[in-house]
């Protein structure tokens, strides 16, 4: 072996080696508080209890799933998510298109639509106690026209106001991902289209959604986590057990977590954990298909 083979190898061992140094810490990091933990409630999820530690198998999750509490969570968690997030994506989606184009006081408007996310949990749900308890603003107004005053926050319509409450919280973030992403479509590819003749929706839905699907893909997921997230503000609205439909798969496992019942908080974390696993590899392969077309 030639001193310049040697060499080379030499080079590319220590870069390696210090490559791995420069990871070593992060890597230990989530090793030790994301792989050691969820190691341990895998296991939790599979034995009777913390003292006997006998090997049940499914029986703890066999139990979970005939648990009228998750039922009642998980659906209510589903129905949820699948609102929030379409909208929170589409409406954002809708309103960066709206502020790329050429109107008046667009500044203004993004200051606007991103105040929510400089605005504390706390205050926020203060904000909605007021607007929609039962002697709060809203009543006050649908009153002038005839209609019955309604305790919003335990009625049907409580999931309506978390909507709410998500959409105004987390649309502003969103939109402005969307615009930097909007604002990366080529531009040749734009004015080819613009001298053809091209339909406005055409570009849009040919075009800029083309380059726009990773994008798509990131703010599904991120909103998908934040959906899980409303657990605090409807803990800060309605305690432990709200209305039936605000009690969300959160309420759930704080609950089971608060009477120290770790086997079913366990097994109900792994089947939630195997659920956002096939949402999010789902998305990432309809992003790839999608997506496979468009120009590095």
């Amino acid at each position: 072996m030639t001193d310049k083979k040697l060499k080379k190898q030499c080079g590319q061992r220590n870069e390696c080696i210090f490559s791995w140094c420069c990871i070593a810490p992060s890597l230990i990091g989530v090793l030790i508080f994301f792989v050691i933990p969820f190691c341990i409630v895998v296991y939790y999820a599979f034995i009777d209890n913390l003292f006997s530690r006998r090997f049940v198998f499914l029986d703890n999750f066999e139990s979970l799933l005939h648990n009228n509490a998750f039922a009642t969570a998980s659906a209510n968690t589903a129905v949820f998510s699948a609102i929030a997030v379409f909208l929170a994506v589409v409406l954002s989606l809708g309103l960066a298109v709206v502020l790329e184009s050429k109107i008046p006081g667009k500044s203004v408007l993004r200051t606007f639509f991103l105040s929510p996310l400089m605005v504390p949990t706390a205050s926020v749900v203060l904000v909605w106690q007021v607007l929609f308890h039962e002697n709060g603003t809203v009543n006050e107004f649908i009153s002038h026209f005839g209609a019955e005053p309604l305790d919003w926050l335990k009625s049907p319509f409580g999931q309506i106001v978390i909507i709410l409450m998500f959409l105004w919280k987390n649309i502003g973030y969103n939109m402005i991902l969307f615009m930097a992403a909007l604002g990366n479509v080529p531009k040749d590819i734009m004015e080819v289209a613009e001298l053809e003749g091209a339909s406005s929706c055409y570009k849009f839905f040919r075009i800029k959604m083309r380059y726009l699907s990773p994008t798509v893909l990131f703010v599904l997921i991120l909103s998908l986590i934040n959906s899980f997230k409303i657990f605090r503000e409807v803990y800060l609205l309605t305690g432990n057990y709200p209305y039936n439909k605000m009690y969300m798969l959160q309420h759930f496992m704080n609950n089971k977590f608060a009477s120290l019942d770790y086997q079913m908080l366990s097994a109900a974390a792994v089947i939630f954990s195997a659920v956002m696993i096939v949402i999010i590899g789902v998305l990432m392969f309809i992003e790839n298909k999608f997506g496979e077309d468009v120009e590095e």
